[in-house]
C-alpha cells in the first residue's frame, strides 16, 4: 500500500515532498515510492533527499540506495533504519514501512558528511569534513548507536562550526553491533555516521521537546564531584529530592518512581529560565549515606538545576507549547519537516498511536514530514547541540523570515 505524497511549493521555488510505503517487498516499495515523488515534484531538481526505513528492509539497504538515485536523480540521498518509521501523519512502530522526503533547495549548499570509527583511534578526527568556518548552518546527522562517540563528534564540531546546528538521530531495528544501516547515496555502512551540511537562503528552525515538566523550586549546586551531586543550595541533595517528591500529587508520584529526571541549565546568565533553557537528563541512582544523587551527565558546581518529571501529560504538553511559540514567532510558513522521536514516546508512552507526527501537523500544518523512532535524539538546547534521551528533535523548514515573497 502506498500513502500518496504530499508536497509544498512556494513562488520562491523551494519545494518539499513526501511519500510513505507499507510493503513488505523493498523493490515494490521504492517503485511506488518513486513514483509518488515524481507525481509530485514534477520536473524540479532533488537537491536532498531522506529515507527511513524498518528493520524489515535493512538487508536490502544497498537495493533501496541504488534505486531512488537510479529512479529520481537525487543529489545527495542519505538514510538508516529506525526502530520504527514516521511519515507525515502515522507513526508505524512495528510495521514494515519505508519512507522518502526530498528538497529542491536552489542557491542553498548541501554537503554530505561521513565519518568511521574504530576501538583504537585516540581521538575523533572530521577528515574530509569542511574546514571549519563560523559560517550559519544546519547539520543533520544519522549516527549508529553501537559505533559512534556521538557526544565526541558534537563536542569538535562546536569548536569547528560554532554556528552549526546539528539535529538527527542514532539509528536502530537491530540489536547489536553491525545490524543497523546507514547510506550515503550508493554506499551502504553497518557502523558509523552519515550526514548533511545545509547552509545558504533557507530557514532551518529546530525544536527540542524533552517532554518534561519542572517540580519543585531550583537549587544550585554547591558541592559536586562530575555526576554526582552532593549538595543543592547548601542541603543534601538527596534531600533536596525527597522534599521534591513530597510535594507531588499522590498520581504524579507513582510516575516519579520511574519518572524523575534533573534538569541542568545551560545558559547561567538568563535573567529567567522557561522551557528549553534546561538539559534533562536521567536520574540514575543515589546515595544514602552521602546524601548523594547522580545523574546521567558531569554538573558543576555553581549550576543551577531542577527536578522534573517525565509523563505522557507533560510530554504532550510541552511538544503543544514548542511548537506553538515557534509558529507564532517566525512569519515565514513552514514548508516541510524533519522528526526524530524517541524509541521511548510513542503508543508506549501517550496510549495512543501518531502522536508526535500529529501535533506536528496540527501546529505546523499539512506539510511533509518524515524521520523514525531513533534510540536517542540529536538537537540543540541552549545554543549547544546535545545527545538526548526520550526526546522529540524536530526540523522545519521554511524561507528566511526576512525574504519578502513575490505579491
Amino acid at each position: 500500500m502506498i500513502t500518496p505524497a504530499t508536497t509544498h511549493k512556494t513562488s520562491a521555488t523551494l519545494q518539499f515532498a513526501s511519500a510513505l510505503s507499507r510493503k513488505t517487498d523493498t523493490e515494490a516499495a521504492v517503485r511506488d515510492l518513486a513514483d509518488a515523488i515524481r507525481a509530485q515534484a514534477g520536473q524540479a531538481p532533488l537537491d536532498l533527499g531522506l529515507v527511513f526505513f524498518s528493520a524489515h528492509h535493512a538487508e536490502k539497504a544497498r537495493l533501496i540506495a541504488t534505486m531512488l538515485r537510479e529512479e529520481l536523480h537525487i543529489d545527495l540521498c542519505l538514510g538508516c533504519s529506525g526502530e520504527g518509521v514516521i511519515a507525515d501523519g502515522e507513526e508505524l512502530e512495528t510495521a514494515a514501512a519505508l519512507t522518502l522526503w526530498v528538497a529542491s533547495l536552489p542557491q542553498v549548499r548541501v554537503t554530505p558528511l561521513r565519518l568511521s570509527f574504530s576501538k583504537v583511534q585516540d581521538q575523533v578526527q572530521l577528515a574530509g569534513w569542511p574546514k571549519p568556518n563560523v559560517e550559519i548552518s544546519t547539520c543533520i546527522l544519522l549516527a549508529d548507536p553501537f559505533s559512534t562517540p556521538l557526544p565526541d563528534v558534537l563536542s569538535l564540531m562546536t569548536e569547528r562550526y560554532p554556528n552549526s546546528q546539528a539535529v538527527g538521530g542514532l539509528a536502530g531495528g537491530g540489536h547489536g553491533a553491525g545490524e543497523n544501516r546507514l547510506f550515503l547515496n550508493e554506499e551502504v555502512f553497518d557502523g558509523g555516521l552519515v550526514g548533511v551540511q545545509i547552509s545558504g537562503p533557507i530557514a532551518i528552525r529546530t525544536v527540542i521537546s524533552q517532554g518534561c515538566c519542572p517540580i519543585g523550586e531550583r537549587f544550585m549546586v554547591t558541592r559536586s564531584d562530575r555526576n554526582l551531586i552532593y549538595e543543592l543550595s547548601g542541603k543534601p541533595a538527596l534531600e533536596r529530592l525527597q522534599d521534591a517528591f513530597e510535594s507531588l500529587e499522590a498520581p504524579q508520584r507513582r510516575d516519579a518512581h520511574r519518572a524523575l529526571h534533573v534538569g541542568v541549565v545551560i545558559d547561567e546568565h538568563r535573567s529567567r529560565f522557561d522551557r528549553g533553557d534546561f538539559l534533562v537528563r536521567n536520574l540514575v541512582g543515589a546515595d544514602q549515606q552521602a546524601g548523594a544523587i547522580a545523574i546521567g551527565d558531569v554538573v558543576q558546581e555553581g549550576q543551577t538545576i531542577q527536578f522534573h518529571l517525565r509523563d505522557a501529560k507533560s510530554a504532550s504538553e510541552d511538544l503543544h507549547v514548542l511548537l506553538a511559540a515557534d509558529r507564532a514567532k517566525h512569519q515565514s510558513q513552514p514548508l516541510g519537516a524533519l522528526l526524530f522521536s524517541c524509541c521511548g514516546r510513542g503508543e508506549g508512552l501517550f496510549g495512543q498511536a501518531h502522536h508526535d507526527s500529529l501535533v506536528l501537523q496540527e501546529r505546523m500544518g499539512q506539510i511533509p514530514v518524515a524521520g523514525f523512532f531513533a534510540q536517542g535524539e540529536i538537537g540543540p538546547v541552549g545554543g549547544r547541540n546535545f545527545l538526548h534521551g526520550y526526546t522529540a528533535s524536530v526540523a522545519i523548514f521554511s524561507e528566511p523570515d526576512d525574504r519578502k515573497e513575490p505579491q
